[in-house]
């Protein structure tokens, strides 16, 4: 993912809400949303190229995410980050447990943040400083930098759960994450790719030449634990191809509508 935003045991929104866009090459192959062959209680798209996945949810709520961190154009690492979310949910180790884990393991993988746990119970694990954060009940952020730093896209994603009192609607939900307004340039990070780069890459939604917002997703984690899960999937230059919509009851592995 690059760009997130979510409501955390949040008064009248559940466990979760969480909004978020993943950015990535249009060439890459993906699956869409759906439940994994090998793990039928486990919902996530999956990265054809190195079998990893941006985001996923057991029916139990064991729960993961990552985004790059941007320091200049930097180099691919060993493995995919897509691993790291893998191996979480598909694991049985605690949070604390996985996290001496990513300690020791996280040279293999280019600079990665990871939001990792149950959905009642939630981490962050910034891989530079090898900093962990319990996350707080409230609205939280998280792009390519740290937790709750203040980007144009991660505070405009977030104004819109700051303004919620009840659930959000998909569509207005996939409204607020096809947001392609451009940061002005005194509102741009400063990252290492120069400000042309930075410009396009400043929106919610991005629109590039050979990379873009490739998926779009809305994650719902009621206050007992029912999950909600939509997706919009798009391809070049920022097409809509498919959207997938499940719902997920505790201890569920099979689809319950779609």
């Amino acid at each position: 993912m690059c760009v997130i935003a979510f409501a955390y045991k949040m008064p009248g929104l559940g466990q979760l809400v969480l909004l978020g866009n993943r950015d990535e090459t249009y060439a890459r192959p993906t699956t869409p949303l759906d439940f994994w062959p090998d793990r039928p209680d486990t919902l996530g798209g999956i990265d054809q190229q190195a079998g990893g996945s941006w985001l996923a949810i057991t029916s139990s709520g064991r729960f993961a995410t990552v985004t790059h961190i941007r320091d200049g154009y930097g180099v691919p690492g060993e493995r995919s980050r897509g691993e790291l979310v893998r191996r979480f949910v598909s694991g049985e180790d605690t949070p604390l447990e996985f996290a001496a884990w990513l300690a020791s393991e996280k040279e293999h993988f280019a600079p990665f943040n990871l939001l990792f746990g149950g959905s009642d119970d939630l981490y962050h694990f910034h891989s530079r400083t090898n900093a962990l954060t319990r996350v707080t009940p409230g609205i939280h952020t998280l792009s390519n930098a740290s937790l709750d730093t203040h980007w144009f896209k991660t505070e405009r994603l977030a104004d819109h759960l700051r303004a919620l009192r009840r659930m959000p609607s998909e569509d207005d939900a996939f409204a607020w994450l096809e947001d392609p307004q451009q940061a002005a340039p005194e509102r741009m990070p400063n990252t290492g790719i120069g400000s042309a780069l930075e410009r396009v890459l400043s929106p919610i939604f991005v629109v590039g030449r050979d990379y873009g917002t490739r998926a779009s997703s809305l994650l719902i984690v009621s206050s007992r634990g029912d999950i909600a899960f939509s997706e919009r999937s798009f391809g070049l230059a920022g097409r809509e191809i498919g959207r997938r919509r499940y719902t997920l009851r505790p201890g569920q592995t099979a689809p319950a509508a779609r």
